[in-house]
């Protein structure tokens, strides 16, 4: 299995957890954004710190670090840091605004929909930092941008596109979160996948709860009682989620990465029809194969590809 491969599975798996973590994060939503976010965060990098001692055990190859000078050794050091801590800030960012959103009621339809615009973010602003994007891949950018339409907003009556305070949240969320995409395709390359993952949650955990003490009220109580989602979405969305996320993106583009990842959606969706017991309506359907088709299409060897092969 080629690494292109493996980093597109792991990227899917990414989005098939985050999606099933959409019941969890709905029954946490009694708590307030830096609390919820702080404590999941937090618990997401904590949940990390043995994994990397036991990858560090399993794959002991002293050899490598034995040819490296002691300067090399605090250069990789010090880019784990700062990229780790950048991750962590920009992370953070977004996801409390994505709760921020939520917590001001904006339209569920909306919601999805806008947050999904990192899709079409990503390689606008990846042009900024010299990346290419194949005409293709804006196609099918396009294509996902319309599969996302027909997903979360057409027949539900959701009164057009007006932005309410809640939306605008969700809008810098979703240019939050493909910063995020592309700091992470710039630093997952050059650093160990999941010690950058841990310090990054770690980071945004820290943030998430200074800001709790600092802004918000937190009832211990609330906390208790939603022990079970916070405990989901620390371990197994964040901890393992974003780890497959980094680990992932080390061998992809990232305006693919974000379409792979986009489809987070699809599988909220159907997560919702399995486990909460919602409807899809055949124009939801519609829209799921629309994303599909768009994830698929970039996947596809291309002709010079296909010759080499």
């Amino acid at each position: 299995m080629n690494k292109k491969l493996q980093s597109d599975i792991m990227l899917l798996i990414t989005a098939l957890i985050w999606g099933s973590a959409f019941v969890a994060q709905k029954a946490g939503a009694v708590l307030e954004p830096f609390t919820y976010n702080g404590i999941r965060m937090l618990i997401g990098g904590l949940v990390l710190i043995p994994v990397i001692f036991i990858f560090k055990h399993i794959n002991k190859d002293e050899t490598v670090d034995q040819q490296k000078t002691e300067a090399e050794k605090q250069a990789e050091k010090r880019t784990l840091l700062i990229g780790g801590i950048c991750c962590g800030l920009v992370l953070c960012t977004a996801s409390t605004l994505q709760q921020f959103g939520l917590y001001f009621e904006t339209d569920a339809g909306k919601a999805g929909f806008i947050t999904s615009l990192y899709i079409v973010i990503v390689p606008v602003l990846g042009l900024f930092f010299g990346k290419k994007v194949r005409p293709l891949v804006w196609f099918c950018v396009a294509l996902g941008a319309i599969g996302f339409y027909l997903l979360t907003m057409a027949g539900k009556g959701s009164g057009g596109l007006a932005l309410s305070t809640g939306d605008l949240f969700v809008l810098i969320c979703a240019v939050a979160f493909s910063c995020h995409i592309l700091v992470v395709d710039h630093f997952s390359p050059k650093c160990d996948g999941i010690k950058l993952s841990c310090i990054q949650f770690l980071t945004a955990g820290i943030v998430g709860i200074v800001c709790m003490f600092i802004f918000e009220n937190p009832v211990w109580a609330d906390i208790v009682d939603c022990w079970l989602p916070i405990l989901y979405c620390g371990v197994v969305s964040s901890g393992i989620g974003y780890t497959l996320q980094v680990l992932g993106q080390q061998h992809a583009e990232p305006t693919v990465a974000s379409l792979i990842m986009s489809l987070e959606s699809v599988f909220s969706v159907l997560f919702g029809v399995l486990l909460l017991g919602e409807s899809l309506t055949l124009i939801e359907g519609v829209g799921c194969i629309v994303i599909f088709v768009a994830v698929i299409i970039p996947q596809l060897p291309s002709k010079e590809e296909r010759l080499k092969a």
